[in-house]
């Protein structure tokens, strides 16, 4: 619901008593100014008030979310079916698509574009008949916070507005790194959304950084190279039909993202991958749904690139007006493909190969030479002089690491279950409570044999990669602890965040870092004496260890590393270090 004191300022919106016949311009700052400036925040409130206003029973405007800085986070609901909320929407079976702008609040020409081609729907001058058939929920702005922090140079490597927001939250987050760990309340807020409304599809509206050509815009598709099967085959089509729409309006659309392979070297190529979870592309296929990354060109105009993105979300309404039902279905079979996953591979990681094919890509001309104040080389191109370079393309992604699915699902111990049930809520993930204490249950454990921290704070986390793989246990699960089943629709997700090994685990984030850190230790003098105590009492072990002297010539110099050797071995080892605190189970509890 809209706050009160929001609800008075879409009151002042609305146009005065007696004068319905009076539509209220629906027009953007944006649009008044030739798409030279952008509306500051306000102006969405003003906008949400008025399409409401005017068009009460296709569109509701409302509040989802409260910013770190108290701004109200909106969005819009609007159709012709009379689906205006979440339950309206379920229980009617529309398909909704969710259309965002500003995650990025410097590349802020979805909010533009999509006010443009809503109203432009509503008024059935784009996309006639769509919204008879689903719901368009847009959400103008994203990252509120950040649109306000606004400045005329935020994004230096940017053709327009004059002035834009910035990148990251209030909290310095990037939303677009959040998905899996939420740490940002407007992502909570985000995902909350997502959880009441599930729509079909999930659009990322961005302006991608990067070199100088002439292709306008990338369209990324998942699942496409990852996720359900099925699935794979709609997003490429949903892609490729996207694609065509703005080609034939003019535009050059690429399906990869236009980033060279080696920073600054167009002869370097491009290289497409699939998407961890910790971006949208790579989140909403591990919850069976579609999500497409739109890429405007940073050095193309405002007013070409807010017409690419308003093309793009008309040519996304008709598509969904078109397939939306057909999509639909068959995400709800892949909801049931992934309660049946128990034991089946899961690809926790993708790669792509070395394989390339050459392509002709339209560029400029341009010159690599020494950069006399960075001491490196420098790339200038002429825009004046379009240029056709032929470079290498690798397209072809593939599984990297596959993990078996627990056959029953995941165990959460008590002294974890508050919080990391708080961050299975936030993704909608159904658990139990474990009812009563388990003495010995049998389990599968992961035992890290390698570990690495990352060496600097990314996100506000310090990350960690763990080698080591499950094996099977006896451990004692105390009442209160969770169970996570594998037999739910979002199993996906599950593997995603409690495998230890996935790139945006919880554990890949630093949420288990403790269990990997050594609290316990002897002092040297005691540790030479339980060494010595222990070469005399066993000549297999003090073989072992002079074979450890011969062979690993680290070890032999290292001090603490051989008196580690010892440390392991005796009774005050800590038999938790390095034991990831989340277990599996074949059991269902």
């Amino acid at each position: 619901m809209i706050r009160p004191a929001l609800l008075l300022a879409l009151a002042a919106a609305a146009p005065l008593a007696g004068a319905a016949t009076a539509s209220p311009s629906l027009t953007t700052i944006s649009e008044r100014s030739g798409f030279q400036n952008t509306g500051r925040y306000d102006e969405v409130v003003d906008l949400c008030g008025r399409f409401q206003k005017t068009y009460p029973k296709q569109l509701r405007c409302f509040e989802f979310g409260r910013t770190p800085e108290g701004r109200p986070m909106l969005a819009l609901a609007v159709s012709r079916t009379g689906a205006l909320t979440a339950e309206q929407a379920k229980k009617r079976g529309v398909p909704v698509l969710l259309v965002q702008g500003g995650i990025h609040a410097g590349e802020i020409d979805g909010k533009d574009a999509g006010f443009l081609a809503l109203r432009e729907a509503l008024e059935n001058q784009a996309a006639p008949g769509a919204l008879d058939k689903q719901v368009l929920l847009f959400v103008p702005v994203f990252n509120v916070d950040g649109h306000e922090r606004f400045g005329k140079w935020n994004r230096p490597n940017q053709r327009g507005p004059v002035e834009m927001g910035w990148r990251t939250t209030a909290q310095n987050y990037n939303l677009n790194r959040d998905y899996v760990k939420a740490d940002a309340p407007e992502m909570q807020a985000m995902l909350a959304l997502v959880n009441a409304w599930d729509p079909l599809a999930y659009i990322d509206l961005h302006v991608t950084d990067g070199a100088k050509f002439q292709p306008d815009v990338s369209i990324q598709v998942e699942p496409v190279h990852g996720g359900d099967e099925e699935l794979k085959r709609a997003g490429l089509a949903l892609q490729t039909a996207v694609m065509a729409d703005l080609k034939a309006q003019g535009s050059d659309p690429k399906p990869y993202y236009i980033s060279f392979a080696a920073d600054d070297d167009p002869s370097s190529g491009f290289v497409d991958s699939m998407s961890t979870a910790r971006f949208s592309t790579g989140y909403f296929p591990m919850r069976n749904r579609f999500a497409m990354l739109v890429e405007t060109h940073s050095w193309k105009d405002y007013p070409t690139r807010v017409r690419i993105t308003r093309n793009t979300i008309v040519s996304l309404l008709s598509q969904v007006a078109a397939h939306g039902k057909e999509w639909q279905k068959l995400t709800q079979d892949a909801d049931v493909r992934a309660t049946a996953m128990a034991g089946a591979d899961f690809p926790i990681s993708y790669r792509t190969t070395f394989n390339a094919k050459t392509i002709e890509f339209p560029g400029y001309e341009y010159t690599r030479s020494y950069s006399e104040v960075s001491g490196g080389l420098m790339t200038h191109y002429d825009e004046t002089k379009p240029q056709m370079w032929t470079l290498p393309l690798r397209d072809e992604v593939v599984p990297d690491l596959k993990i078996a699915a627990p056959k029953g699902g995941y165990l959460v111990p008590l002294a974890d279950a508050a919080r990391i049930g708080a961050k299975l809520k936030q993704h909608g993930i159904a658990f139990k409570v474990v009812a009563s204490d388990l003495m010995s249950a049998e389990v599968e454990t992961f035992r890290a044999t390698k570990t690495k921290f990352g060496a600097q704070s990314f996100e506000g986390h310090q990350s960690l990669a763990v080698e080591g793989d499950w094996g099977r246990e006896r451990r004692a699960v105390a009442k209160g602890a969770l169970f996570v089943p594998i037999a739910q629709p979002k199993a996906r997700l599950v593997m995603t965040m409690l495998e230890p090994r996935g790139a945006d685990s919880l554990l890949a984030w630093g949420e288990f870092n403790n269990a990997f850190e050594r609290k316990e230790y002897m002092e040297e003098y005691v540790a030479e004496d339980v060494a010595r105590g222990q070469l005399e009492a066993d000549p297999a072990l003090r073989a072992e260890f002079q074979k450890k002297l011969d062979s690993d010539a680290e070890f032999n110099k290292s001090q603490a590393k051989r008196l580690e050797f010892f440390a392991r071995r005796h009774a005050s080892w800590d038999e938790r270090y390095n034991l990831y605190p989340v277990m599996r189970t074949a059991l269902k509890y």
